[in-house]
């Protein structure tokens, strides 16, 4: 046999990570009275790992996902340039808000839209002041490092001779269009962009195989319904912002603020409270 032959193909490697998930989720489905149950203790534990976690490791992988999230403006953008200005061009462009996604998650890099429910099922479960703090602690480092992520990824990608003047006026295309919400429709929009992430993981664990799939199909949706996130606004808001078309308060007051508590609200006050209130439930 030629050493050729010994190869395994691309399609068929195997991430050790997801068959130790999969292995830990039907171990506890035999112990626990349900199936939520087993993925309420699966995304506890993945909790308790982040709440445990330095500061520094939890601010640099969150940094990089602040770069990495900036893929999903670059895919959009980019398509947006060279697709006709039509419903169909829409649905074709919206595609490419799923890559920063599909980066971020899959290289297991700390999103805060994510931790708003991963880390929170912990408190929950067992509620304790210091788990509170680290709680608050995670948020902020998490929230921080993605952010200067997204700000460094917008500012390169003005300042840096990479794209073409069309591809510079899509990105500001993408700003204007976030920014055409009042800080209301920010907030209730970021609502459900809250919810639909925190179903997402939610989905992971058991998803086997097919969690590219859970992940394009739920942030698909987020990216067609014109929904607001803290993180991918950013990227579009911030270029707008260093690029002079808008300003700092439109940022802060118009996006930024009444996006996160959306997406806080939407995420840890709704789906992972009731989310908790089912398994306990079941105890």
């Amino acid at each position: 046999m030629s050493p050729v032959d010994n190869l395994t193909p691309p399609s068929r490697v195997k991430d050790p990570n997801q068959d130790q998930d999969e292995h830990d989720l039907k171990h506890d489905e035999g112990e626990l009275p349900s199936h939520a149950a087993a993925v309420h203790k699966s995304i506890r534990e993945e909790g308790e790992k982040e709440l445990e976690r330095t500061i520094s490791a939890l601010f640099w992988s969150a940094m990089a996902a602040g770069l990495s999230m900036s893929f999903s403006m670059l895919a959009k953008g980019i398509l947006h340039a060279h697709l006709p200005d039509s419903d169909i061009g829409f649905l074709v462009e919206s595609l490419g808000y799923t890559v920063g996604f599909l980066v971020v998650i899959m290289a297991r890099q700390q999103l805060f839209t994510e931790n708003t429910v991963t880390a929170v099922i912990p408190v929950m479960s067992r509620p304790r002041v210091i788990r509170l703090m680290q709680l608050l602690r995670l948020w902020g480092v998490v929230l921080i490092g993605n952010l200067v992520g997204v700000a460094i990824s917008a500012w390169a990608i003005l300042a840096l001779p990479i794209f073409s003047t069309p591809t510079h006026e899509a990105f500001i295309t993408l700003g204007e269009h976030v920014l055409e919400n009042t800080p209301t429709e920010m907030f209730a929009k970021g609502i459900i962009a809250g919810w639909m992430i925190a179903t997402m993981v939610w989905l992971l664990p058991s998803a086997g195989h097919a969690k590219i799939w859970v992940i394009l199909i739920v942030t698909y949706l987020v990216a067609i319904g014109e929904f607001t996130h803290i993180i991918v606004g950013s990227t579009e808001v911030l270029y707008m912002v260093f690029s002079g078309q808008a300003s700092w308060g439109d940022y802060l007051f118009r996006f930024g603020l009444p996006t996160l508590a959306g997406n806080v609200v939407g995420g840890t006050f709704i789906f992972a409270l009731i989310s908790h209130a089912q398994i306990r439930s079941d105890s």
